[in-house]
């Protein structure tokens, strides 16, 4: 043994360092000043379903500290890519709201969007497993409306006071800082577990939804149920949906993962490419209306943010379009420099008691405060408002509005009363005249315990090869767990949702259910009871499925901005890529030639042509079908040629759209293809692009894979 090297009656430097160190084993949690807390569960509210209160110092000092645990890069939403557009309004909601751009179709908004994923750093993949983060800023006459969501509908949690633990557990672990950008690891699903209220956010995210083909081929969602009030003081609910004029399109697991290694930043350079060549983005603005009266109808709350309200019984209704049509010019200072917050209102638009709401408002601001340097962060350019800002508010770090005048208080007569406060029939902002009558309260309502009844709905309502996808999810992420207590606690949640996918997931992970799923109840929660009973429940829904949740029903046939690679080398028919560029080009399409090197090809008549990339230096994984022309020559030598028949075989395998003139059979022999949908060997390029068009053929799944 060593001999101690620490001088006798002198305390080490390491023994000093061991008054800071903590072992929370058995110990009871405390507020930062040592106070013990009751429940570290909900936040303060006047009444159960009531707004929550400024008062709470314990959610405030838990969000702050959160908020201010990394400096300067974003703690969530790190890794996002932003562009500039416009949205036009094409029908009033004047019936519903007061807020000008919503009222006014002659009008165009400038907006920012700034699309990202959650738990990675800046410096993380695009396809990781994740929600996406899809905030949009209006630059309203007005002033700015932020409309802060996600490409997720629902959330994890019900109340903000879980917010620092959720993603706590989600990121990396902090004794080694791994895994990056990967929710497979043990305290996201042992809090995921020990969280029934999580479960319908899971099944999403163990969806297809979590790894898009595209920024631009996603849906965005405002999460929380908003309210709309108009010039007579009269508020409805409302729900925001963005629809991607492209359809909603996925990739596949395997295909996510070898996208990480191939191009890190293929959702990034997708999006930049697309405006660049002019291909812009387009989402058509939906909402759901929904009359105060309608507020306890449903066999759900509408101010719990883990439900959605299914489209079936509230239609969404279609008002405008949103175009991103310009790129950033410099990325920090505007992607990373713009700061969103859902309090950033007009009027018209205002918030409901949605208790993740109501922390969000706090927490958003809060944050930019160490991100942004200071109170000033609105005055960086991408964050003005259109309107001069004109206030009393003073210094602070980075002042660069220069305030004329003696005085910066109100009331005032030295500056002849200005700035006037504005009345509400001229603009100002005046919030919805909502009736609270309440107890103070740490709790929640007893109609927020339904945790597992729109999560059935979401996974009954996917198609077959969806539902196997989250099978498949769900067996690979909690694989990854290495606590047998965790993995056994969730398998057993989720037989709560639905028996064949519990077993489907035990099976994979060797482990026997444990538990009965819990009795499914009829009707509605009633907003009242005991607040501390959290006993979870199953509610019957008010529908069985829903169409609208799964992606098998999304647009298909259009192939614009798709990106089809076509292998070339010497002997190549010329013919076929002629009639090929022609016929993508009028579909919007493009088409990349990839050879085994960058030297020039001579196509079968003499005619030279430059390969845009290598077998050896871009991969199948980037590119939404393949197509091999036909030339003797050169289907020789693509069938000597073993990345090719990868190539080939991994298009296969991630049931991509496939065409190959009649004469290469010689080189489709070599590949590990079957006939089958979306396969066009006979030249048919029509038939070739309208499978381009329906973007995947799932069914190849559940046949033999290509070895890729």
């Amino acid at each position: 043994m060593a001999k101690s090297t620490s001088t006798p009656g002198k305390k080490s430097k390491s023994a000093d360092l061991l008054k800071f160190t903590t072992d929370a084993t058995n110990a009871t949690i405390t507020t930062d000043q040592g106070l013990k807390i009751n429940d570290d569960h909900n936040s303060l509210k006047a009444g159960e379903r009531g707004g929550t209160l400024l008062e709470d110092m314990i959610l405030r000092e838990k969000i702050t500290h959160f908020d201010h645990e990394r400096i300067p890069e974003r703690i969530v939403h790190a890794r996002g890519s932003g562009a500039h557009g416009i949205f036009k309004l094409n029908r009033s909601l004047k019936e519903f709201t007061k807020a000008a751009f919503l009222c006014d179709t002659s009008r165009e908004t400038p907006v920012f969007v700034r699309f990202s994923t959650v738990a990675g750093s800046r410096g993380s993949t695009d396809l990781a497993r994740d929600v996406r983060g899809f905030a949009v800023k209006f630059y309203t006459a007005e002033g700015n409306y932020d409309l802060v969501g996600n490409n997720i509908p629902v959330f994890f949690i019900q109340d903000a006071m879980k917010f620092p633990d959720l993603i706590h557990s989600v990121k990396p672990e902090p004794d080694n800082e791994i895994p990056q950008a990967a929710s497979a690891h043990d305290t996201f699903w042992d809090f995921i577990s020990l969280m029934p209220e999580s479960t319908h956010m899971v099944m999403w995210v163990m969806s297809d939804r979590a790894i898009p083909r595209s920024l631009r081929m996603m849906e965005g969602f405002g999460v929380h149920t908003f309210r709309l009030v108009n010039d007579k003081g009269q508020g409805s609910f409302v729900k925001f949906h963005w629809k991607p004029v492209l359809g909603i399109h996925s990739v596949a697991w395997d295909e996510a993962q070898k996208i990480s290694g191939k191009d890190s930043d293929f959702h990034r350079r997708d999006l930049w490419e697309a405006i660049e060549e002019g291909n812009y983005p387009e989402w058509e603005l939906g909402v759901q209306i929904i009359p105060e009266k309608d507020e306890h109808k449903y066999a759900f709350d509408l101010l719990d943010p883990t439900k959605l309200v299914p489209e079936e019984l509230v239609p969404v209704q279609i008002i405008g379009k949103m175009t991103l049509n310009r790129n950033p010019d410099n990325f920090f200072a505007e992607t990373e420099q713009v700061m969103f917050s859902p309090a950033h209102l007009v009027p018209g638009i205002d918030f409901t008691n949605d208790p993740l709401l109501q922390g969000r408002l706090f927490s958003y601001t809060d944050t930019q405060l160490s991100r942004l340097g200071g109170p000033n962060f609105h005055q960086i350019p991408v964050n003005r408002s259109v309107n001069t800002i004109y206030n009393n508010q003073r210094d602070g770090h980075m002042q660069m509005q220069i305030n004329k005048g003696k005085s910066s208080y109100s009331p005032n007569s030295i500056g002849g009363g200005c700035p006037f406060l504005a009345k509400a029939a001229e603009g100002g902002f005046t919030s919805y005249a909502e009736r609270i009558d309440a107890r103070k309260i740490r709790g929640r309502s007893k109609s927020f315990r339904d945790h597992f009844g729109q999560a059935a709905l979401f996974y009954d309502s996917q198609s077959e090869p969806e539902q196997q996808h989250i099978k498949d999810a769900f067996s690979f992420e909690l694989s990854k767990v290495t606590a047998p207590a965790v993995r056994e606690r969730m398998v057993n949640t989720l037989t709560n949702v639905n028996l064949e996918l519990a077993k489907y997931v035990a099976g994979k992970l060797g482990l026997p259910l444990l538990q009965k799923a819990i009795p499914v109840e009829n009707g509605a929660i009633p907003a009242d009871g005991n607040p501390k009973d959290y006993a979870p429940l199953k509610v019957k829904q008010d529908i069985e499925q829903s169409p609208a949740l799964s992606m098998a029903g999304s647009k298909k046939g259009i192939i614009a901005t798709r990106c089809i690679a076509v292998l070339v080398v010497n002997g190549t028919n010329a013919a076929t890529l002629r009639e090929l560029q022609k016929a993508t080009a009028a579909k919007g399409a493009k088409i990349k030639l990839i050879a085994p090197t960058l030297g020039v090809v001579k196509t079968a008549d003499g005619k030279q042509i430059q390969p845009d990339e290598t077998l050896f230096n871009t991969a199948s994984v980037l590119f939404d079908a393949v197509y091999i022309p036909g030339g003797k020559m050169a289907v020789d030598a693509l069938a000597a040629e073993p990345d090719a028949i990868h190539f080939v075989n991994e298009q296969f395998r991630h049931c991509k759209a496939i065409g190959a003139d009649k004469d290469t059979a010689a080189f489709m022999e070599k590949t590990s293809y079957h006939d089958g949908e979306g396969i066009i060997t006979d030249g048919n390029i029509k038939q070739f692009l309208n499978a381009v068009g329906q973007h995947r053929f799932w069914e190849r799944e559940t046949g033999r894979k290509a070895p890729a």
